[in-house]
C-alpha cells in the first residue's frame, strides 16, 4: 500500500493505492487563501498540517487495515510558495504563494544582481517564483528577512512535520529561481543574488528518492504497523505527469485546473524563457520538461459561475451545452491574477469584451470557456516557437470532466486530446507512485503506464475554422490594454 499527498491551493488530497495500483480510498480536506491586499495570495502552513490530517483520518477511516500496511508516503505540492522558518524552523509569516503578484519589481532587481539569471535557471524572473518573494521580505519586512533561516516549499514544509526532514525534489525546486536546472542542484550565483546561503536550503534529491521515514509518534497515532518511508516527491505538476504516465520524451500534458498547464517531456535542460515558458527538471532523474503556465483556468468557471448567480457550475455549463455548438460573441482575457505565459504580466486583468443588451450568462459563460482554451493555445505556441513538439496531449483538472470544454478544446489546439481514467487524481496518484519506486527500487516503466483512455476528444473542423478568426481577434486584445493594466495597478 502506498500514500500520495497533494497539497493544492484550494485543498488537500489524499489517495490510498494498492499493488495493482487501484484507489482503496481518496479524501480531500479544503484550504482557502488569504488575500489582505491587491496582488497578494498567502496561507498558513498550519492550515496545510491541518487539512492533511482531516484527509488522513477520512482515507484511514474509510481502510483502516489498508492503510496501516502503507509502506511509502509520496509527496505533491502547489509549486513556488515561500514558507520562510527561524534556526528553531518555526514559521516567521503566512506562506507567499504561487499565484501572488507582489514581487514584480524584485523580479528586475534580482535580474539585476545575477544578470546571468536566465541561463542559469532556466526561467525568466517572474512574481510567481519563490526568490523574488524573498527580495520583497528583505525590502519590506526586513525584521522576518534577518530571522529567516530556512525557505521550505509547501509540501517540503509538509515534509518536515511528518519526518523532521529538510529535503526537497528537483522539480518542485526548479521553480523557485534558486536551481541550476541544468545540473540539478542549488546555484550559489542565484542564492548570493537574494542574500541567502546554501544553508538555507533543503536537500536536493529525485522525486523517487527516499527522504526519510514518518515519526515513530506519527506512525503509532495513525496506526501504521511500521513508519513508512517519505518519498522526494514532486511539484504538483510533475506529480500529475507522472500520475498519468507522461514520463518520455514528447508526451505532453494539459491540466485544466485552478490555474492552467502545458507540460512537455523533454531529455535534456531545453530553456527559451523569452515567451515565458518554464524549463524544469522533471521528478526523475535524467528528465526535464518544457511548462507554460497560466494563472487561472478552471477558476474561471467558478468566478463566472458565483457572480452570474448560476445554481452551480456544473448547472452553468448545462445552460451553455443546450445553447448549441455555436461559438460565442463575447471574447474573454482570463488573467483574473494576472498572467505568467506568454505576456509574463502580474497587472493583467480580466477582461469581458463585446457585451450588448442580448448577452446571457450562458454567452458569458460560453466567453470564459472559449478564454480559457484560447490561453491554451497561446501557451502551446510558445511551447512549439521554443522548439517542443507534443506527440501527444493528455487532458487532466476537475475541467476535463467537462465534454463542453475538451471539445472547445480540442477544436481551438487543433489537437486530439486524451481523457484518461481517474485523470482527476493525477498529483496525488503520482505522489503515490514515486512511493512505490523509492520503496521497491521497480522502475519507471514498470510503476507509471499511462492509465487506460476514457475518451479521445477530436477537433471540430467547423469550429476550428471559426476559432482561428477568433483567436486573433483574442490576442489583439492584451497588447491594447497592457499600459492601461499598469496605469489601473500603479
Amino acid at each position: 500500500m502506498y500514500l500520495g499527498i497533494d497539497v493544492g491551493t484550494s485543498s488537500v488530497k489524499a489517495v490510498l493505492v494498492n499493488d495493482d495500483q487501484h484507489i482503496v480510498a481518496e479524501a480531500s480536506s479544503p484550504l482557502t487563501v488569504d488575500r489582505p491586499h491587491p496582488l497578494w495570495s498567502e496561507q498558513s502552513p498550519a492550515s496545510w498540517w491541518s487539512a492533511t490530517s482531516d484527509a488522513l483520518a477520512t482515507v484511514r477511516d474509510a481502510a483502516r487495515d489498508a492503510f496501516a500496511a502503507v509502506r511509502g508516503i509520496g509527496l505533491s505540492g502547489q509549486m513556488h510558495g515561500a514558507t520562510l522558518l527561524d534556526a528553531s524552523l518555526r514559521v516567521l509569516r503566512p506562506a507567499i504563494l504561487w499565484n501572488d503578484g507582489r514581487s514584480h519589481a524584485e523580479c528586475a532587481e534580482l535580474e539585476a544582481r545575477e544578470p546571468r539569471t536566465r541561463e542559469i535557471t532556466g526561467n525568466a524572473a517572474m512574481p510567481g517564483f519563490t526568490a523574488p518573494k524573498l527580495l520583497w521580505v528583505e525590502r519590506h519586512e526586513p525584521a522576518v528577512f534577518a530571522k529567516t533561516a530556512h525557505v521550505l516549499l509547501p509540501k517540503d514544509w509538509l515534509r518536515l512535520e511528518l519526518s523532521g526532514d529538510l529535503a526537497s525534489d528537483a522539480s518542485d525546486a526548479s521553480g523557485t529561481l534558486w536551481l541550476d536546472v541544468g545540473k540539478r542542484r542549488w546555484s550559489n550565483e542565484m542564492l548570493a543574488a537574494s542574500r541567502l546561503s546554501s544553508a538555507a536550503m533543503p536537500r536536493v534529491l529525485e522525486g523517487s528518492q527516499p527522504t526519510g521515514t514518518l515519526r515513530r509518534q506519527l506512525a503509532q497515532e495513525w496506526g501504521f504497523s511500521t513508519p513508512p518511508v517519505i518519498a522526494a516527491g514532486a511539484g504538483d505538476n510533475a506529480g500529475g505527469a507522472v500520475g498519468v504516465g507522461v514520463v518520455h520524451s514528447g508526451q505532453a500534458l494539459l491540466s485544466l485546473g485552478t490555474s492552467g498547464v502545458v507540460f512537455l517531456v523533454t531529455e535534456r535542460f531545453a530553456p527559451n524563457p523569452g515567451r515565458g515558458v518554464h524549463a524544469f527538471c522533471h521528478c526523475l532523474p535524467n528528465t526535464w520538461h518544457q511548462m507554460s503556465v497560466m494563472l487561472s483556468a478552471a477558476s474561471c468557471l467558478s468566478w463566472i459561475a458565483s457572480a452570474t448567480g448560476a445554481r452551480s457550475e456544473g448547472a452553468l455549463l448545462a445552460e451553455i451545452d443546450e445553447r448549441g455548438a455555436k461559438p460565442g460573441s463575447v471574447l474573454f482575457l482570463p488573467y483574473l491574477s494576472g498572467e505568467r505565459t506568454p505576456h509574463n504580466d502580474p497587472r493583467a486583468q480580466g477582461v469581458l469584451f463585446g457585451l450588448t443588451h442580448d448577452t446571457t450568462r450562458a454567452d458569458l459563460g460560453r466567453s470564459v470557456l472559449e478564454g480559457v482554451a484560447f490561453a491554451f493555445a497561446d501557451g502551446v505556441q510558445a511551447l512549439r516557437d521554443a522548439g517542443g513538439a507534443p506527440r501527444e496531449i493528455t487532458v487532466i483538472g476537475g475541467g476535463s470532466r467537462s465534454a463542453l470544454w475538451t471539445r472547445i478544446l480540442a477544436s481551438v489546439l487543433g489537437e486530439a486530446l486524451l481523457v484518461r481514467e481517474r485523470a482527476d487524481l493525477g498529483p496525488a496518484f503520482g505522489a503515490a507512485r514515486l512511493a512505490r519506486i523509492a520503496v521497491t527500487g521497480e522502475s519507471v516503466e514498470t510503476v507509471c503506464p499511462a492509465p487506460r483512455i476514457a475518451s479521445r476528444v477530436e477537433p471540430d473542423d467547423t469550429l476550428r475554422g471559426h476559432y482561428l478568426r477568433r483567436l486573433e481577434q483574442y490576442r489583439d486584445l492584451y497588447p491594447r490594454l497592457r499600459t492601461a493594466f499598469a496605469a489601473t495597478a500603479a
